[in-house]
C-alpha cells in the first residue's frame, strides 16, 4: 500500500507545503502513535522531497533518492542509541550529548543538500521505535533546543514517539506534532495472563496478594517482559472495545513505564507488585 494511501491527509499536507511558495514546511516536526514503522517512511519521504533534483516523483531515480531509500545519504542521518555516535561516544542505551555536541558541529558547515536528522530508537534487532525519557534524556534535549529554536535554513528535525509525554516539553512547544495513526491489523495475544489478569479493572484491593503472587509464579515460565507484554495487550484490547474510556489510556502508560523499569534492571518482583497496586483500584 502506497503512503499516500494509507495517509492522505499527511501526505497530502506535506506535499502542499514542500510545493507551495506560501506555506513553509514546519523545521521541527514531532510524529507520535504506535506505528513507527509509517512514522519513519514518512519522515524519509520528507528528507526526499526536500533533496530530490528531479520531479519529486514515488519513482524518482535521481542520486539523492536512491541514496535516501538506501539510508546513505550524507545529509539525511538517524539519530538514535545506536546511529550515528561519534567515534568516542560509547554509550549505548541513550541519544548522547556527544550526538547534540556533533549535530551542532555540523551545522557550522554549508551544505549543498538540505539536512534532515529522525530521531527514533531502535531495539536490538535493529526496528524503528520512539523516543521516551530513558532513551532521549532532558540533558540531551535541552542542548539542541537553541538550533531547533532558531534552525538555519535548509535543515529539518523530525522527531518519532508514542506519545507526546515521552518527550521534553520544550521540544513540542518547538516542533509541529502530527498524530500516525497504526493501520495494521495487530492481534494483541495475553494468552499467559488469561485467567489470572483478566477484568483487573473489577477486582478490588484485597485481591492485589493473590494476583501479584499469581504473576509472580508464572515467571517460572515467561519473561517478565512476557507477561508486561501479556497485561498491555489486554489493555489494548479493553481500549479497542472502549476507545473513550481513559483509564485504559492511562493504565497502557503505566504498563509501559513499567516495561521501561524492567529494562532498566528494577526487581521484577517490585514492578509486578507495582502493577497490581496501580492496576487494581
Amino acid at each position: 500500500m502506497l503512503l499516500s494511501d494509507k495517509y492522505p491527509f499527511l501526505t497530502d499536507y506535506f506535499t502542499k507545503a514542500l510545493n507551495s511558495q506560501n506555506r513553509a514546511l514546519p523545521q521541527s516536526i514531532l510524529f507520535y502513535g504506535n506505528d513507527f514503522k509509517s512514522q519513519y517512511t514518512l519522515a524519509l519521504e520528507i528528507a526526499r522531497f526536500l533533496n530530490c533534483k528531479n520531479d519529486k516523483s514515488d519513482n524518482c531515480d535521481c542520486l539523492n533518492c536512491r541514496w535516501i531509500r538506501e539510508n546513505t545519504h550524507p545529509a539525511v542521518l538517524t539519530i538514535s542509541r545506536l546511529d550515528n555516535k561519534p567515534d568516542d561516544d560509547d554509550s549505548k542505551t541513550v541519544i548522547s550529548i556527544k550526538q547534540s555536541q556533533m549535530i551542532k558541529e555540523a551545522l557550522v558547515n554549508s551544505s549543498e543538500f538540505h539536512r534532515v536528522y529522525i530521531f527514533c530508537d531502535k531495539d536490538d534487532d535493529g526496528n524503528i521505535c520512539g523516543l521516551n525519557p530513558l532513551n532521549f534524556q532532558a540533558e540531551t534535549a535541552n542542548s539542541l533546543l537553541k538550533v531547533i529554536e532558531e534552525p538555519q535554513a535548509g535543515v529539518t528535525f523530525i522527531f518519532l514517539t508514542r506519545y507526546l509525554e515521552d518527550v521534553l516539553s520544550t521540544i513540542i512547544s518547538r516542533s509541529q506534532c502530527f498524530f500516525v495513526p497504526s493501520k495494521e491489523h495487530i492481534t494483541y495475544d495475553y494468552s499467559i495472563i488469561k485467567g489470572i489478569f483478566e477484568n483487573y479493572f473489577e477486582l478490588q484491593r484485597k485481591d492485589v496478594f493473590e494476583i501479584s503472587q499469581a504473576l509472580q509464579d508464572l515467571m517460572k515460565e515467561h519473561s517478565l517482559i512476557d507477561i508486561l507484554d501479556a497485561i498491555q495487550n489486554y489493555a489494548l484490547n479493553l481500549l479497542k472495545e472502549n476507545p473513550k474510556n481513559i483509564r485504559f489510556i492511562e493504565d497502557i502508560k503505566l504498563i509501559e513505564d513499567s516495561k521501561r523499569q524492567a529494562k532498566l534492571g528494577m526487581r521484577p518482583v517490585n514492578i509486578i507488585d507495582n502493577i497490581c497496586l496501580n492496576l487494581i483500584h
